[in-house]
């Protein structure tokens, strides 16, 4: 099975709304940023894919977190990024994020698009152009939380 089909099979754990957007979301930061490297990680409380500009996972720059509900961009290095639209949440000293609660649309929002160019081009270290890009399967944990509303919060997905 290749990284896009087990990628597939972690979707398929979410609500079909939840997953589409997931995908509609991946497709447009594909687009903005398509010599990335995508780390993806099926954690604990959330499925992650980081666009990174290497193999470091330090070193990302964003990622899309879905979650049970919806899908949020993250910005790993987004706690000073400029944000005069006040569409950054959280208060962490690192990451900041936004809650798509409009789906991939809110990838298209001025500024949103604002954001994620000040991310690129502000990161530690930035993706080369001429990279080809890879996806990654990097980790799934054992013990996860249900990725479905409503699912019990014992239950162990796999």
């Amino acid at each position: 099975m290749d990284a896009q089909q087990q990628f597939e099979g972690f979707l398929s754990k979410y609500e079909p709304g939840v997953a589409a957007e997931a995908k509609k979301s991946l497709a447009k930061l594909r687009k903005l940023i398509p010599n990335a490297i995508e780390m993806v990680y099926d954690n604990y409380n959330a499925l992650v894919v980081g666009f990174c500009p290497g193999k470091r996972p330090s070193e990302a720059i964003l990622s899309i977190a879905v979650m049970p509900e919806w899908v949020s961009l993250c910005f790993l290095q987004g706690a000073r990024l400029p944000d005069p639209g006040k569409r950054l949440e959280g208060s962490g000293n690192v990451a900041r994020h936004i809650k798509m609660k409009k789906g991939a649309a809110t990838l298209d929002e001025p500024a949103v698009k604002t954001l994620i160019e000040e991310a690129l081009t502000g990161a530690k270290v930035t993706i080369p152009p001429d990279q080809q890009r890879q996806f990654l399967i990097k980790s799934v944990s054992v013990k996860q939380r249900p990725r479905r509303p409503g699912a019990a919060l014992s239950k162990v997905e796999r």
